[in-house]
């Protein structure tokens, strides 16, 4: 129970939640139910025969077959109104069907589990060089085909055999119920619900694994090189601020205006002599670079 609690605290069965595992658990249920409803399977009916020499009559013969439907093999004992009795054996041999489907539903059933002990226990051996995928896609592929040969066989099957298990054709072969004196009528059909359901079930475990090949092929990124992508989004640029601009040139203007660069008209400040006046120089403006004190 620890244990149990372990790994559904590791988030180890979280697996069964997702489609892949979520399907398989029903690829496990619906192939038990497959070949469980047809292996398990006793059917029955009866006949019954009133002879002319009520002595003879018998209302009610049993007649039983079972899987695997060797229908040639079973046989039943009936009144002759002679003093005697005859076997009558049924016609046809179905197993072939029959065992063909039962098989496919047990293998079904095998790998099915074994692909959820996967899923849950070994999941990074399952997606180790994306192996396990290939593999789990090819095999449901292969269940899926296998699902709807043995179905659609077996369906085939389960027809022949309702007619030839059925009382009113069966009396219609029998000697004694040729004979107008004598008076045959059919007591009970069998109940052929049971493999009705078999058949449903074949079915529908192609179609579930008809659907779970989509979820495993997906995981064998196999449409990798299929998949278009779009184009990464490109980074948009800001775009310019005309407010923070113009500012800044204002800043510009009255920087130069207020107290910026200014262009030195005058390359050196005037010395001055005794007299009051000194040399001077100017920038050049075609004005004389310097000037002397004419006494």
């Amino acid at each position: 129970m620890d244990v149990v609690n372990q790994l559904v605290a590791g988030g180890q069965f979280r697996i069964v939640k997702e489609p892949l595992g979520f399907i398989k658990t029903l690829e496990w249920l619906f192939s038990i139910f497959a070949f469980a409803t047809i292996g398990s399977y006793s059917g029955q009916f009866s006949l019954g025969i009133e002879c002319s020499n009520k002595t003879e009559s018998k209302p009610n013969v049993k007649v039983e077959f079972e899987y695997p439907f060797k229908l040639h093999q079973e046989y039943f004992e009936f009144p002759t109104c002679r003093g005697t009795t005859s076997k009558v054996f049924l016609v046809g041999d179905y197993s072939s069907s029959a065992e063909f489907f039962v098989t496919v539903a047990v293998f079904a059933f095998l790998y099915s589990l074994g692909a959820l002990m996967t899923y849950i226990f070994l999941q990074n051996k399952y997606r180790e060089n994306n192996k396990g995928p290939m593999i789990d896609c090819i095999v449901t592929a292969v269940f899926a085909f296998l699902w709807l040969v043995s179905s659609s066989a077996w369906a085939k099957g389960l027809a022949d055999i309702k007619l030839a298990t059925d009382p009113e054709l069966i009396k219609d072969e029998i000697l004694a119920c040729q004979n107008p004196d004598n008076k045959c009528q059919e007591v009970r059909d069998p109940v052929m619900s049971g493999l009705n359901t078999s058949v449903a079930f074949g079915f529908l475990n192609c179609v579930i694994w008809l659907g779970n090949l989509w979820f495993v092929f997906k995981e064998t990124g196999w449409t990798a090189p299929f998949m278009k992508y779009p184009p990464p989004a490109q980074e948009k640029q800001p775009a310019p601020d005309s407010y923070s601009q113009g500012q800044g040139y204002a800043q510009q203007d009255s920087y130069g205006q207020q107290g910026g660069y200014q262009p030195d008209y005058y390359g050196q400040q005037p010395e001055y002599n005794q007299q009051g006046f000194s040399q001077g120089t100017y920038s050049q403006q075609g004005v004389p670079t310097s000037f002397s004190n004419q006494m």
